[in-house]
């Protein structure tokens, strides 16, 4: 939840600032978003507030609505700028498959690692500006691929909604271990589900039926 924004004066240009506090005028958008980033880097973005968020640039929480909407809007940027540095594959793009499954692999292990970027996904559908990027970047992957236009479309959509879906069930049940005796058993058969091999085991059952659409290259009547 957002802090709500504080009743409070502003302080004048070259007035006196409270004790501890920068003055008026001094941050920027710029400046939240990159210490709200230093924060979710660093793991603590369930515990970061728009009051502490403020504490630590020393500036006072009303003073943080000037630059943000609130937080949301906030963590919106911070993962979008997370999410440019680590979506793109190694792999080269002729090899659709595995340029596929290798970004699917980095958005996975981004959500999981990143508890805020999960939050943003699980949301609403995010349309910034390396989600964008990212998407355009597969789709054309996929055209490569001689798959058509809505084909391209389907299979985006698909790999998408099953690497958000896997990345949440992994990260709801981090930590957790299960009993002793046979439903144990079974309860660690079922956990194996949310383990690396299985996502990609099952980006290999996707990836088949992809190429097996009319006009992909694994399609028998091309």
């Amino acid at each position: 939840m957002t802090d709500p924004p504080q009743s409070e004066a502003p302080l004048r240009r070259g007035a006196e600032s409270p004790a501890g506090r920068v003055p008026w005028g001094t941050i920027c958008r710029e400046d939240v978003v990159q210490a709200a980033m230093a924060i979710v880097s660093a793991g603590g973005y369930e515990e970061m507030s728009i009051r502490s968020l403020a504490a630590s640039l020393g500036v006072a929480p009303m003073s943080l609505y000037r630059h943000i909407r609130d937080k949301d809007d906030l963590l919106d940027e911070v993962v979008d700028r997370l999410l440019a540095r680590v979506w793109r594959p190694a792999a080269a793009e002729d090899d659709w498959q595995a340029w596929i499954t290798e970004a699917a692999s980095r958005l996975r292990d981004f959500l999981v690692s990143q508890p805020a970027a999960l939050h943003v996904y699980l949301r609403h559908p995010v349309v910034s500006t390396a989600a964008i990027e990212r998407m355009n970047v597969m789709m054309g992957v996929l055209r490569q691929a001689r798959i058509d236009e809505h084909g391209a479309r389907s299979a985006y959509g698909t790999l998408h909604t099953y690497t958000i879906g896997f990345a949440a069930l992994e990260a709801a049940r981090a930590g957790w271990a299960p009993d002793d005796g046979d439903a144990g058993q079974l309860a660690r058969e079922l956990g194996a589900y949310t383990a690396t091999g299985q996502f990609i085991e099952g980006l290999r059952y996707l990836l088949q039926g992809i190429s097996s659409q009319p006009g992909s290259p694994g399609d028998a009547g091309t």
